[in-house]
């Protein structure tokens, strides 16, 4: 029979037991969570893709078309002259026997020291028919045996007297006029009345060292010392005197009339100027040796600008 003492604690530990099942189990927190609204968000748009740079079309400006040069319509015209390269309008008035400020005129050249190659200029005045002026230009008497003034030898036809007596100089209060002169008739078309009818002096008092040469040398080479005196060999105008030109020096022109013209060139000094008037046998300038390889008067005559041979107009000496 269990003791009383045992008894009692199996009492307790049921009673412990008992207690134990009885009470509510232990549950862990809950933590209630309730339903949210979606928070708005912006749409996420896809990024695009770089553009894919087009090829852009480069416009080449179309080249401007160059301007037409002045009188290029009269090129190859008688009486109109293409500019050249190393062309000046010094020289070119001197190959046309013009006046160079003539040219500048005639072609509305503001600076005559700015000529374009390929340029056409008007080397004729306005109205003159340049046909009959390239004609009068390769028209010259050939020329005959000049005897001695008013002596004219035996064997020498008339004709040959009459050719003298246009080309002898005389003192100027001998010299018969114009009208009085007997001339003989070119042969072409006269440039105009009195032209031709001229009377010549020697420009310098030196000797010929080198005569004319067609193509080669275009006048007369005179020797003398520096400061020898340079004369007009006619009456005329000053057109030109400086030493623009080269090759020459310096250079007087001289523009007797519509038909010749003068040139002395490798001066050491110059008396005269543009535009000034001159008499046969007047000093115009000093002999030197500017442009050359010693003194000497280079003298030119031009007949419609084409260089001749001065020995054919000067007087025999």
């Amino acid at each position: 029979m269990p003791s009383p003492r045992s008894t009692l604690l199996s009492a307790g530990l049921l009673l412990v037991l008992l207690s134990g099942c009885g009470s509510s189990p232990h549950k862990a927190p809950v933590e209630e969570r309730r339903p949210t609204q979606p928070v708005a968000r912006a749409p996420v748009t896809p990024p695009k893709p770089a553009p894919v740079a087009e090829p852009v079309a480069v416009v080449t400006p179309a080249p401007e078309t160059p301007k037409p040069l002045p009188g290029v319509e009269s090129a190859g015209k008688p009486g109109f002259y293409t500019v050249k390269p190393g062309d000046k309008l010094i020289r070119i008035a001197l190959d046309n026997g013009q006046n160079w400020r003539d040219l500048a005129r005639w072609n509305a050249i503001e600076n005559p020291n700015v000529i374009e190659v390929g340029q056409v200029l008007r080397v004729v005045p306005p109205g003159v028919d340049p046909n009959a002026v390239a004609t009068n230009a390769v028209a010259f008497p050939k020329p005959e045996p000049r005897p001695l003034a008013g002596k004219p030898t035996a064997a020498a036809p008339a004709s040959s007297a009459v050719a003298a007596a246009a080309v002898v100089s005389v003192p100027a209060a001998q010299a018969p006029s114009a009208a009085s002169m007997p001339v003989p008739p070119p042969a072409s078309a006269p440039a105009r009345e009195g032209d031709e009818d001229m009377a010549w002096a020697w420009p310098a008092a030196g000797s010929v060292f080198a005569g004319f040469e067609e193509g080669k040398h275009k006048g007369l080479s005179i020797a003398g010392k520096a400061g020898d005196a340079v004369l007009a060999a006619a009456d005329g105008r000053v057109v030109y005197a400086g030493s623009g030109l080269r090759g020459y020096g310096n250079l007087v022109i001289v523009k007797h009339n519509t038909t010749y013209l003068t040139a002395y060139a490798h001066n050491q000094t110059l008396l005269v100027k543009e535009d000034q008037a001159v008499r046969r046998g007047q000093k115009i300038a000093e002999m030197g040796s500017s442009d050359a390889d010693r003194v000497q008067l280079h003298f030119e005559i031009r007949r419609q600008g084409k260089p001749i041979d001065p020995a054919r107009l000067l007087p025999a000496r």
